[in-house]
């Protein structure tokens, strides 16, 4: 593979040049401020987890900003991977104290996230309007199965994660329809993404951050 390849993935994109996706390069500072945020939120309470969280959303901001301006494989990858530890540690925690699984079978509830990923990204490749973001769309559908299941035993737990999920949700479809409306948007709607993720990932930190104060 050839890491230094150009990568035109999204509509603002005109040019393999630096600042060809100023809009989509900029609203990465939405995951900076939410980081910052939420840092002071954390900061002090006692929870590591949270802590990492936080510096996990604030390497998406970095990660998403590399790609949407060196646009190239490697910083792909640095957009992508912060994404999916993210959604591992968040999953992680949820299991362990959501559910206050065992830490071992926490960590296993965890490594089944790869075998649910194989079985519905696929189902979601296979609708018209789900392929774009196929891989992403497990995440809301397993949120809000998390928020269903755990309506009595933590009900406002449950309600704060079927609002992150509903958020994720109108995120995806604004991703979803960047390239769709290229012509008529011609900045496209990608940018949304950013800064409705940004609310989103800072808002699952504190679902976390009050969940866990109020049972410990």
């Amino acid at each position: 593979m050839d890491w230094t390849q150009a990568i035109d993935a999204y509509c603002e994109r005109t040019d393999p040049s630096f600042w060809s996706e100023p809009v989509n390069a900029l609203t990465n500072a939405a995951f900076l401020i939410a980081a910052a945020v939420m840092v002071r939120r954390v900061r002090g309470q006692g929870l590591p987890i949270a802590m990492a969280l936080v510096a996990i959303l604030a390497a998406i901001g970095i990660g998403s900003f590399l790609f949407h301006t060196v646009a190239t494989p490697w910083a792909a990858l640095a957009d992508s991977l912060p994404i999916a530890l993210y959604i591992l540690v968040y999953l992680f925690a949820a299991n362990l104290h959501f559910w206050n699984w065992p830490l071992w079978g926490a960590i296993l509830g965890t490594l089944a996230f790869f075998p649910y990923a194989a079985l519905t990204v696929p189902l979601f490749q296979s609708l018209p309007f789900f392929v774009i973001s196929a891989g992403y769309w497990p995440v809301p559908l397993l949120i809000a199965v998390y928020g269903v299941l755990l309506r009595h035993r933590a009900p406002g737990t449950a309600r704060g994660l079927l609002i992150g999920a509903a958020i994720l949700t109108l995120s995806l479809v604004l991703r979803s329809l960047d390239e769709p409306l290229c012509t008529a948007i011609p900045v496209g709607t990608h940018f949304w993404w950013h800064i409705l993720n940004a609310i989103m990932l800072g808002w699952m930190i504190e679902v976390y951050r009050r969940h866990r104060l109020a049972h410990r």
